[in-house]
């Protein structure tokens, strides 16, 4: 993600900024610009954007902004509908009536902000079911209504489901100990069920088809079957020499779905590095040295993607440990996951103008 500035004062702010800490300006995503603006307010409902490329045009705040303060995305003043792109893709929240609820669907917006700020910045296409019902993508959050109901976090034909629960700091922890599993977040959660979605619009063509099963393995196989026996059984013997997680050894579609998310995170993580200006000058010639490039898949080939991902987790976790953390990036690429990465970045090389075709419908 690319650095942000007030436009007021020049201060540096976040992606999440509502407002400007040093000079107190009211500060707002515009998402045709991919760029946090500073307004000054001219009517009590609209704003006028202090970012040069904004031309002076006038905004207002996106509904779920004004009033319950979980986003901070703006829409022209003269657009008819009441609430931003991103929050027209949640189709269902829980009951706010329920006090941990408004907090928890704060975190979920959150984390769905950060992914569609990559999915754009990687060009992909971002449908609403609105738009295109049977083709397009949607979000619901949802909460378990009593003890022993279960709210599966998953993806059925565009529509993505997150339990509310994920937004626990706690409870999500408590969930990835007692599966055992390195990491586990909000937005991995995102990442890895919009993966789910892309596999249904990008793979169109026979060959794509083709090269994945020989990767990845033949998606035709008894998906609850084969999940089943992941629960049961545990992950593949020795699965970290073929997949990026254990749960990608579950079934094709999850280790396409871990595999997609997993490239978002290097793709994220080695823009951010690089809007901030890092580079990597160690005094050994014989210790990784990286002067980094945008990772967009316009401008960095995968093989000089990969080198810069090393070099920069080698340092992420290097200071982690200086400070007592467990590793930022607690993963093992073996050479067969590399080339799935490779695979799933030359997908969304073409995938930028794809139409969806039909999908599995799939629940963690």
């Amino acid at each position: 993600m690319k650095t942000f500035h007030c436009d007021q004062c020049g201060q540096q702010v976040f992606f999440e900024n509502i407002r400007c800490e040093r000079c107190g300006c009211m500060l707002g995503y515009l998402s045709d610009l991919r760029d946090i603006s500073a307004f000054e307010p001219v009517e009590p409902d609209q704003w006028r954007s202090l970012n040069r490329q904004a031309g002076k045009r006038l905004y207002r705040k996106c509904e779920n902004y004004s009033q319950h303060n979980v986003c901070n995305w703006m829409i022209p003043a003269d657009c008819g509908d009441a609430l931003c792109g991103s929050c027209q893709l949640t189709q269902t929240i829980p009951s706010l009536s329920v006090e941990p609820n408004a907090e928890r669907w704060y975190k979920l917006e959150q984390a769905k902000r950060r992914l569609l700020y990559s999915l754009a910045s990687l060009n992909l296409p971002i449908v609403s079911k609105r738009e295109d019902p049977q083709g397009g993508i949607a979000f619901e959050f949802l909460a378990a209504t009593t003890p022993c109901e279960g709210v599966l976090t998953g993806h059925d034909q565009g529509l993505i489901t997150l339990n509310i629960a994920e937004a626990d700091d706690a409870q999500r922890e408590q969930i990835r100990t007692a599966m055992n599993e390195p990491y586990r977040t909000l937005l991995g959660h995102f990442r890895h069920e919009c993966g789910h979605y892309y596999f249904m619009l990008l793979m169109n063509e026979e060959a794509d088809l083709e090269r994945f099963r020989a990767l990845f393995g033949d998606d035709r196989v008894d998906y609850g079957v084969t999940l089943q026996r992941y629960y049961q059984e545990g992950p593949a013997p020795q699965w970290d020499q073929s997949f990026v997680s254990a749960y990608a050894s579950a079934h094709p579609w999850e280790d396409w779905a871990e595999t997609w998310a997993h490239y978002l995170h290097m793709s994220d993580t080695l823009d951010t590095a690089h809007a901030c200006g890092l580079a990597l000058n160690p005094r050994s010639a014989q210790e990784p040295s990286i002067k980094l490039e945008p990772s967009g898949v316009e401008v960095t080939s995968f093989e000089k993607m990969i080198d810069q991902w090393f070099a920069l987790t080698y340092v992420l976790n290097s200071l982690n440990r200086s400070l007592g953390m467990p590793d930022g990036y607690p993963f093992t690429l073996a050479p067969p996951v590399i080339e799935k990465l490779h695979f799933v970045h030359n997908v969304i090389h073409r995938g930028r103008d794809a139409k969806p075709t039909s999908g599995a419908s799939l629940a963690r």
